[in-house]
Formats: structure tokens, C-alpha cells, sequence
């Protein structure tokens, strides 16, 4: 078995999410032999060619890099193949076939943003943090053939903090997945680590993580106060929980809880125009504090109000 600084590493990867691990890999000396990202692609009012953060950080890097339109692409499947990779690391990538996730002798370690197996799927600190998560974290495993069913190497957790959204507890794991990730590395290299399968659980005791739809984000004010704070957080900054103000969609990005049977009826607002606007929930109201009118900027409520003029 080789050292960890010995194996050659392919790694794969998009958002910056991704680059807080691969950066990781590179500070502690890991043998990046080939980096793997989207195409570029055009966006914006100019329709500019962007760059993925994995890419930017690349080049920054003097790093090789890869993006193939199509991974089963024979030229692309070639190229990796060439780079003789000992193991391949996938972290916010899109999914791989068998050809590619089988390729190297050590198999390929998938990074995901939950323990599991509770959670699996497209989104889970989202759906963590919508269903009122106390604890999360994050877990590295081995690829097989069902989507983030494969053998768990290593976990961590952390808390989640009353206050938190989906965005802070993103931060806290790009950089404790970073470090869990250099372990498993390190750990694989030196045999330390065993193989730990995920068929032992049962799947009736699941929770899942899809992905995020249109009517997931649109509010539900019939549910408790804790329900839609928790749908709040989960979907803030990105893509936002949302309800209608005159017709207009009103995004909400931070709210805030007060306990107490709503003298109105569920969905219908209350404010003094000026420092406040609230909503009637199923046993409380929810205090908006940071939200994005249709057509407006994101702005605190007070900078709203003091320029909005609600319909009599």
C-alpha cells in the first residue's frame, strides 16, 4: 500500500464546497494527478462563459483539469484512465457511472453532508435543517451502484444551532468535511480504516433528502411556528422559503418566533408599517426580519416597510 502523499488522486468536484476539500487535500500534500469539473458554461445578461469554483481553483493551482460535456465520452474516459489514479474523491459532483466510479484499484470516496445513512439524496442539510435537526454531519464512503448506499469509512457530527440556516451549517461542513476527508485519505493509505456497511439499518427508520422543489419552498401557514421557522432556516440564502404580498412573491431569508394563539386567521399578516410585519402560523406568529420582495432587493424589514405601502 502506498503512503498517502504516494496515491494518486483524482478529484472531482463543482460548487465551492468542493474546493475547501480539495484545497485541504493539497495542504496536507496530498498527489492530485487530475481535477474534474463541469464544462464551462454561459450566464449572466452578457451570456459570459463562468467557470466553476473547482475550475478557478485549478488553474490557480497549476492543477491538470478535466471537463467533460459527457462522462461516458470514450476521449474523456481515456484521459482519465490516463492519469492513473490509485482513488477517486467525488465532493458536489454529478453522479458517476459504474465505468468511471470503478475505475481506480481503491475505488472512488464520495463526501456527503449528512451521517449516514439518514438522509440521503440531493439535498440534505436542507432537509436536516427543515426537519429540526439538533445534530447533523458529515460522512465519507465508498461508491457503488445505489445513490449514497455504499460503505461508510469515517463520520463526524456537529450541532445545529437554534439560529442556524441551511447556509451556516453548509460553512461549518465545507471545512469539517475538508479535514474528515484527509483522514479517510490518510486512513485508507495507512489500513487503519475498515469498511462499514450501510445495509445493517433499517430502512423504515429513514429520513430522506431530495431535492428541493418549487412547492417545497412555498410556506404553509396552517403548520406550527416551529415548522415554518424550520422551513425558513432550511432554505435560506438559497433557494428560499417564500409566501405572497399583494400578489408578489416575498421571498423570506431570516425570521423570528412568537409563541401565542393568532387572534387571525392562518397565512393573514399584522404591522405597524414600521418595524414589524408577522404572520399567523397554526399556534403563533412568524416576525419576518430579512426578506426579498418580487422586482426588489434583499433588505432588513425595517428598510421595507419604510418604503413600502400596503394596500388598504
Amino acid at each position: 500500500m502506498k503512503n498517502f502523499k504516494e496515491l494518486r488522486i483524482v478529484f472531482m468536484g463543482t460548487p465551492e464546497f468542493a474546493v475547501a476539500s480539495l484545497d485541504a487535500l493539497l495542504k496536507a500534500g496530498a498527489n492530485i494527478v487530475g481535477v474534474i469539473t463541469v464544462p464551462d458554461k454561459a450566464s449572466g445578461r452578457g451570456m459570459h462563459l463562468s467557470q466553476s469554483a473547482v475550475k478557478k481553483y485549478a488553474v490557480e493551482n497549476n492543477l491538470p483539469l478535466l471537463q467533460p460535456v459527457k462522462l461516458k465520452d470514450e476521449v474523456f474516459l481515456d484521459e482519465l484512465k490516463a492519469l492513473n489514479a490509485d482513488i477517486q474523491i467525488v465532493v458536489a459532483f454529478r453522479m458517476l457511472p459504474v465505468v468511471v466510479w470503478d475505475m481506480p484499484p481503491m475505488g472512488t470516496i464520495n463526501l456527503h453532508g449528512s451521517l449516514l445513512p439518514q438522509y440521503r439524496g440531493a439535498a440534505p442539510i436542507n432537509w436536516a435543517v427543515i426537519n429540526g435537526e439538533k445534530q447533523t454531519g458529515v460522512t465519507t464512503f465508498k461508491l457503488q451502484h445505489a445513490i449514497d448506499t455504499g460503505n461508510i469509512l469515517l463520520q463526524q457530527e456537529f450541532p445545529i444551532e437554534e439560529k442556524d440556516t441551511a447556509g451556516t451549517v453548509h460553512d461549518k461542513m465545507k471545512s469539517i468535511g475538508a479535514n474528515l476527508l484527509v483522514q479517510t485519505l490518510k486512513g485508507l493509505s495507512n489500513s487503519s480504516l475498515s469498511e462499514r456497511p450501510q445495509a445493517d439499518f433499517d430502512e423504515r427508520s429513514l429520513k430522506h433528502a431530495p431535492k428541493i422543489f418549487t412547492q417545497t419552498c412555498q410556506i404553509d401557514f396552517s403548520k406550527t411556528v416551529e415548522e415554518v421557522y424550520d422551513l425558513i432556516r432550511g432554505l435560506s440564502p438559497f433557494p428560499a422559503a417564500f409566501t405572497f404580498l399583494n400578489e408578489k412573491v416575498l421571498k423570506i431569508f431570516f425570521a423570528e418566533k412568537e409563541n401565542c394563539p393568532p387572534e387571525i386567521v392562518c397565512g393573514a399578516f399584522l404591522t405597524d408599517g414600521k418595524s414589524f410585519l408577522k404572520y399567523a402560523c397554526g399556534n403563533g406568529f412568524i416576525h419576518l426580519k430579512d426578506i426579498q420582495l418580487e422586482g426588489k432587493k434583499r433588505m432588513l424589514i425595517a428598510d421595507f416597510l419604510r418604503g413600502y405601502r400596503f394596500d388598504k
